[in-house]
C-alpha cells in the first residue's frame, strides 16, 4: 500500500515536537553554557559532561537525518565534524567541511525543510560562536521563482521560515550567513539566508503600534500587511531578493563594505539604504508594468510601503545609539521625506503624500548613486568627506562633532583609523520627534525580540 506523502506543514509540526529535536535542542543549549566566546570549552574539568552532551546532539542528528534526505551529505559530515571536535578535546571549533556540504541555494523548493547545526555567532544576536541548532523551512513562492529567473537573478539568496531554534536566535537576528560559522579558513561563500517570517511579523507589530501612536492613516493595501502574515512574508521576500543582489551591482566604490576595513559607520548606512532604495525604485517599475501578473505587481506596491515604514519606524529607533548604521539610514529617509514636503507632522498627526513619494525617494537614491559613481575617481578620504556632506545636508550632526566642523578640523594627514575615530558613536542624534517616538515605542520594539512567523501581533 502506497503511503500519502506528509504535507510539509504537518511534517514540520511533527519535527518540532519530536523527541530527537527536543533532545538536540536541550543538549545544545546546555552545551552553550560550557563554551567560551570562541566556541571552545571554557573549563577542561567539564570535558566529560560536554562530550556527553555532544553525544546526545550526534545521536539526535543521526535520528533526524531520515527527514532530510536532500541534506544527506551535509548531515553525514556534520556528525563527523562533531565527533572529531569531541575527540580532539573541544578546542576552537572548525566546521568548514560540513559547511561546504550545506548548499541550500541549490534546493530552493517551497516548503523544503532543513536541520542546521553549527558553532556560530548570530548577527544582531549573540557574538559568541556557540553551538546553535535551527529547524527551518524554505520559502520560495512561484511568483518569486519567476521574478528571480527573469530580471532579478540572485543565485545566493535563500528565504527561510523559522520552525524552532536554540537561544542564539531568540534574539533580533534574522539572517543565517555562512560567514558566521566557526571555520579554519574562509572559502568562497555561495549563499545567504534571511528569515522572512521574522522580518514580516515584527514589521507588522511595529507598524501597527507606530501608526496608532502617530495617528497615521494607512493606505488600504498597507493596512492589509497588518492582517496577513503570508502577504507580509511575500513582500519581504521580494524586497530582500532585490536588496541582496544590489550589494554587488551598480557603480560601486570598488567594494562598498570594504570588508575587514574600519571606516565611518555612516558609509554602511548609505550602502544599506542604497540597496533598500534600489528595491523601492525597482518595485515602482514592476508595479507599473502592465505585462506583469497582478500578484507580482501588488507585492511590488507593498514593498514600497514596507521599505518606507520599516525604515522610518523600526530601523530608526531599534538598537543602541553606538554606530547604529541602520538607525541612521532610517533617520535619513524620514528627514529627506519631511524636508521634501511629502511627510508631515502636523497637529500631532503623521501623514504622507503617497503620490509624491516615488519621485522623492528616487531622488535620494539618485543622490547616493551619484556619490558612488564619482567615488572611483576620488581618494578614499575624499569619498568619506563627500558621503558625510550628503548625510549632514539633511540630518543635523551632534553639536560636539569634529567632522561637522569641516575638513580643516580633521587630522587629514593622519592614518585613516584616526580620522574614523573622530566620528562620534552617535554622530547624528535622534531628532526631537524620534526621541519622543522612541520612548512611546520602546516596549513595542523590545517585544519583537525573538518573534517569528507563528508569533501573534
Amino acid at each position: 500500500m502506497t503511503q500519502t506523502p506528509m504535507h510539509p506543514q504537518a511534517q514540520a509540526a511533527d519535527l518540532i515536537e519530536s523527541r530527537a529535536w527536543t533532545s538536540l535542542k536541550t543538549a545544545a543549549t546546555t552545551f552553550q553554557s560550557l563554551q567560551q566566546k570562541d566556541g571552545s570549552l571554557a573549563d577542561s574539568g567539564q570535558l566529560t559532561v560536554a562530550r556527553g552532551l555532544l553525544d546526545t546532539v550526534i545521536a539526535s542528528v543521526r535520528e533526524l537525518s531520515a527527514h532530510f534526505p536532500h541534506d544527506e551529505r551535509y548531515l553525514h559530515q556534520l556528525v563527523l565534524d562533531l565527533e572529531r571536535w569531541s575527540a580532539e578535546g573541544l578546542g576552537v571549533p572548525d566546521f568548514l567541511d560540513s559547511l561546504l556540504e550545506f548548499q541550500p541555494q541549490t534546493q530552493r523548493v517551497d516548503g523544503l525543510l532543513h536541520l542546521v547545526v553549527f558553532p556560530m555567532y548570530t548577527q544582531n544576536g549573540s557574538t559568541n560562536r556557540y553551538l546553535e541548532a535551527v529547524l527551518v523551512q524554505v520559502m520560495w513562492p512561484e511568483f518569486i521563482a519567476q521574478l528571480e529567473a527573469s530580471n532579478y537573478s540572485n543565485a545566493l539568496f535563500v528565504p527561510l521560515r523559522f520552525l524552532d531554534f536554540t537561544p542564539g536566535y531568540d534574539t533580533n537576528s534574522a539572517v543565517l550567513f555562512p560567514e558566521s560559522v566557526a571555520i579554519r579558513q574562509t572559502p568562497s561563500f555561495t549563499w545567504g539566508a534571511i528569515f522572512q517570517d521574522r522580518e514580516a511579523v515584527r514589521f507588522r507589530k511595529v507598524l501597527k503600534d507606530a501608526a496608532a501612536i502617530t495617528n497615521l492613516a494607512l493606505p488600504p493595501e498597507a493596512s492589509e500587511l497588518l492582517e496577513d502574515q503570508k502577504l507580509a512574508e511575500d513582500t519581504f521576500i521580494m524586497w530582500d531578493l532585490i536588496h541582496d543582489r544590489t550589494h554587488m551591482r551598480g557603480d560601486l566604490p570598488f567594494d562598498p563594505f570594504m570588508i575587514k576595513q574600519r571606516m565611518p559607520f555612516f558609509l554602511y548606512s548609505l550602502e544599506e539604504l542604497r540597496c533598500d532604495l534600489t528595491a523601492f525604485r525597482e518595485c515602482v517599475k514592476i508595479s507599473s508594468d502592465a505585462t506583469t501578473d497582478e500578484r507580482t505587481r501588488k507585492t511590488a506596491r507593498l514593498v514600497q510601503y514596507a521599505v518606507v515604514f520599516d525604515r522610518i519606524f523600526r530601523f530608526a529607533i531599534t538598537g543602541k545609539r553606538v554606530r547604529n548604521y541602520d538607525g541612521l539610514g532610517g533617520q535619513l529617509l524620514f528627514a529627506w521625506l519631511h524636508q521634501n514636503h511629502v511627510l508631515h507632522w502636523t497637529d500631532t498627526t503623521l501623514s504622507i503624500d503617497w503620490e509624491q513619494v516615488p519621485e522623492v525617494v528616487t531622488a535620494l537614491g539618485d543622490a547616493i548613486d551619484e556619490l558612488y559613481w564619482k567615488s572611483i575617481d576620488r581618494p578614499k578620504l575624499a569619498h568619506w568627506l563627500a558621503a558625510y556632506e550628503l548625510v549632514s545636508a539633511t540630518l543635523t550632526p551632534h553639536p560636539a562633532s569634529v567632522w561637522a566642523k569641516g575638513p580643516d578640523a580633521l587630522p587629514l594627514t593622519a592614518p585613516l583609523r584616526e580620522i574614523t575615530d573622530q566620528v562620534m558613536d552617535d554622530e547624528f542624534p535622534l531628532s526631537m520627534f524620534y526621541e519622543a517616538l522612541e520612548k512611546k515605542m520602546r516596549a513595542t520594539i523590545d517585544s519583537t525580540r525573538g518573534m517569528y512567523g507563528v508569533s501573534s501581533v
